[in-house]
């Protein structure tokens, strides 16, 4: 289970404090799909960096399996994030140079396995995303809709405990947000993994159990529908 109780994240900006997560308190338990909206600027990021060990809370408690992720060792967070977590980022962070299958296999050499057994493990991802035609294919190749699958593959390729995504479908067409959705769906009730999910996307909401509406720091119950309208017909 990923838990947050009372969690706090401030940062201080041109003399102000920006409350980008302010006593949060949030679990996510093994087989759950949890979408939080919000708008830009609203902290969605940084509650997902909380829930990686990529930041520490000022105050409160973030853990996974009862572990408290704020007293990771870097060492400890590292091996957190490369063994339990997938994470979906936004920007991607794609090598240019690299091919697809590259990228996707890249989180797994970490690991210690060779390329070749990277590749093989990562390959199958990389074909449940829809891109068995692209593996070698370099992401000044690829369309932004092709680097964010990319970039999904690479973060189911170390078969995870815990998916975090960042706005997974911001830079897929309606159809293919579907399907990414679907296989978020389908993971997390196969393996019985907590997915947290950060989003604008209302595509989502058949797919997720629970909605969540982070504003200024605070999340609510429920989906504020000035943060998500309704897409126009």
């Amino acid at each position: 289970m990923l838990e947050l109780r009372q969690v706090v994240k401030h940062y201080p900006a041109a003399g102000e404090v920006v409350r980008a997560v302010d006593g949060v308190t949030l679990s996510v338990e093994g087989g759950e799909f949890v979408a939080v909206f919000g708008p830009s600027g609203s902290g969605k990021t940084t509650l997902l960096l909380l829930a990686a060990a990529l930041l520490r809370p000022d105050s409160g408690c973030a853990s996974f399996d009862g572990r408290d992720l704020g007293r990771l060792s870097a060492r400890e967070a590292a091996r957190y994030r490369r063994s339990d977590v997938g994470f979906v980022f936004q920007s991607f962070q794609l090598m240019p140079a690299a091919s697809a299958l590259d990228n996707a296999a890249l989180k797994l050499l970490s690991e210690g396995l060779s390329l070749a057994a990277a590749q093989k493990r990562a390959q199958p991802w990389l074909e449940r995303v829809g891109l068995a035609a692209r593996v070698a294919h370099t992401p000044r190749q690829l369309s932004k809709g092709e680097c964010q699958r990319v970039a999904i593959a690479r973060a189911l390729a170390n078969d995870p405990r815990l998916l975090l995504a960042d706005e997974p479908t911001g830079n897929l067409d309606s159809r293919r947000s579907r399907e990414m959705l679907a296989l978020m769906r389908e993971l997390c009730d196969e393996r019985k993994m907590p997915v947290l999910l950060v989003t604008h996307d209302r595509e989502a909401l058949p797919f997720v159990d629970r909605v969540y509406t982070l504003r200024d720091g605070a999340l609510s119950a429920g989906l504020d529908t000035d943060v998500a309208p309704a897409a126009s017909t």
